[in-house]
């Protein structure tokens, strides 16, 4: 729902106020904890000596983190500027052939990197999707793609194609999952759109120019087959005003997004007091809160880096990709909820909105939703915690269109209408800072432990009640409020560039 009115600016300073001393009251105790659990023993194995200058120890708690900015960077660095390299000679020399340079180095890249019998397993599956894109059944290219995934995922096939990539070192797991499942989800977009078009025949080059994409290769994000196919097939690609210093301040951005979590990160180990129950434990209820809060943004800011860095080189090669993931301090509905948009665009396209359509009754919703988290929770690997996080997200995504269901009756309609524009906002905000809790507690199941999320609703909803309850949910209040009125700039700001060019 559009938010049209505007809150008193003396109201709107107050909620500033009260944020900014709340998020600077528990980022104190965080930093007190930090540095007096940075000898413990039971931080020993994720806190480790930083950056000398600095002078203190880092949370080196994420392994993924760590590969990305120490051993593998150098490769990651490498592979990506020889992309650029190549990609610009072959614009400026044949830029019709642009697209089987990206993918000619993006194969010879992959098969350095994991070996020739891993490629080999890949064009299996590749060349599996596409006999049945000639086929013309969705139905039976979805069906695929999902066993594809399956296969993937699950033992004992997963052990045995793993045994394809040549060598071992660090990143050969993440490399395997990422490599193999993105590649399921472009071949069986490929094949769903080839089913979609059947006047237009797509070949088998076209399929691995889409899958051997190296910037997407591996980690994303997914463009689905049609955009990427209409993007990479322009002969004369034109930049757009101004778009090659939006690229330059997105690079830049990028870089120093990861000098600040490094820097963060010698200051507040975030990551590793969730691992150490006892010591949370210990936290002041504005502490834990604080922790909880901070492994979800970290978890976006990682998202937001990564994609950041590949959207640079992809917007570099003339392609409009996915972007970054909505900021979660902006996340207040579980329908916007991601931290991945190019899966969210594929899951919605092919499955989500098709099922559910216009996403407005009950039990078509339901019915979308549990096949999209089903699919989900095979693309995350099936396992107990998966099976959790995917029940309440999906639940969250229900529950909030039975609310919307509800405030719709008529007794509960004429009672919002009664009430003025304003107040109506801020019982709505009231709902969302409900909802933004619980959109945290869902996630934090899955991007930590459940251990530790039941800490954290213990402390919060019971030992801490009413006090400390009401204090977050207050702050929660304030912050939601904040969101609702940038989302109201913007979008005054949007209609009035649309009215200036309509006028032009």
């Amino acid at each position: 729902m559009r938010i049209k009115t505007a809150l008193p600016a003396a109201e709107l300073g107050l909620y500033s106020l009260v944020l900014s001393g709340a998020l600077a009251y528990a980022g104190r105790g965080l930093l007190e904890a930090s540095q007096d659990g940075a000898h413990r023993k039971a931080f020993r194995e994720s806190v480790r000596p930083g950056w000398e200058y600095i002078g203190r120890k880092m949370d080196v708690a994420d392994f993924e983190w760590v590969m990305w900015f120490t051993s593998f960077r150098n490769v990651i660095v490498f592979a990506l500027s020889g992309h650029v390299l190549f990609a610009k000679l072959c614009t400026m020399v044949a830029p019709q052939l642009r697209s089987w340079m990206y993918a000619v180095y993006g194969a010879l890249a992959v098969m350095g990197t994991m070996g020739p019998w891993y490629m080999l397993l890949l064009l299996g599956h590749c060349v599996g999707l596409y006999v049945a894109s000639l086929l013309g059944r969705p139905w039976l290219c979805l069906g695929l793609g999902l066993a594809s995934l399956a296969s993937f995922k699950t033992d004992p096939l997963i052990s045995w194609q793993s045994g394809f990539v040549t060598g071992t070192f660090d990143l050969q797991e993440v490399l395997f999952h990422g490599g193999s499942g993105f590649t399921v989800l472009r071949c069986t977009s490929f094949a769903l759109e080839s089913c979609a078009r059947p006047d237009r025949r797509y070949s088998l080059a076209d399929l691995l120019k889409y899958n051997f994409y190296l910037p997407f290769f591996f980690f994303g994000p997914v463009m689905t087959f049609d955009r990427f196919h209409a993007q990479v097939s322009q002969a004369e690609p034109v930049r757009r005003e101004g778009e090659l210093w939006h690229i330059r301040a997105q690079a830049g951005l990028s870089v120093a997004a990861i000098m600040v979590v490094d820097i963060f990160f010698h200051f507040f180990y975030i990551l590793t007091i969730p691992s150490d129950l006892k010591f949370a434990n210990r936290l002041p209820d504005s502490a834990l809160a604080g922790l909880a809060y901070s492994n979800l943004v970290y978890d976006w800011v990682k998202a937001a880096i990564l994609f950041g860095v590949v959207n640079t080189v992809a917007c570099l090669d003339h392609l409009d990709p996915p972007q970054p993931p909505k900021c979660i301090t902006a996340l207040y509905v579980f329908a916007e909820t991601h931290f991945d948009r190019g899966i969210n665009d594929w899951l919605c396209k092919y499955v989500y909105d098709h099922v559910g359509g216009e996403h407005s009754a009950v039990i078509p919703e339901l019915a979308a939703t549990v096949a999209t988290f089903a699919i989900t929770t095979l693309w995350l690997g099936p396992c107990d915690i998966v099976y959790l996080w995917s029940f309440l997200n999906c639940f969250g995504l229900n529950f909030e269109l039975w609310v919307q269901k509800l405030a719709e009756w008529g007794p509960l309609a004429r009672i919002e209408a009664s009430l003025s524009v304003q107040m109506s906002r801020r019982v709505r905000a009231l709902f969302g800072a409900l909802n933004f809790w619980a959109i945290i507690m869902y996630n934090l199941v899955s991007l930590n432990s459940l251990e530790f999320t039941e800490l954290v609703a213990r402390r919060l909803l019971l030992t801490g009640f009413p006090q400390t309850t009401l204090a977050v949910l207050f702050v929660t209040y304030c912050g939601v409020q904040l969101v609702k009125e940038r989302e109201r700039t913007l979008a005054l700001e949007e209609e009035q560039r649309q009215d200036k060019e309509k006028l032009e």
